[in-house]
């Protein structure tokens, strides 16, 4: 359970952070220009990364309590 969380953590921050990293891992390919991510997809990957982390953060705090 705590590697889950870790990894929740740790996957949720690269999509704050690390936007167009996770862009290019996962969606370039279906894009046509394959330049940029939209504004769209950013804002969408970053509440996401938000949710992301704090599912794995109550996953640490829910294993020690």
């Amino acid at each position: 359970m705590i590697f889950l969380s870790i990894l929740l953590v740790v996957v949720g921050l690269i999509m704050i952070f690390k936007t167009s990293l996770f862009w290019k891992i996962s969606e370039k390919w279906t894009s046509a220009d394959g330049t940029e991510p939209s504004d769209l997809y950013i804002f969408n990957t970053r509440f996401g990364g938000i949710m992301v982390s704090i599912a794995g953060s109550l996953g640490i705090v829910a294993t020690y309590i």
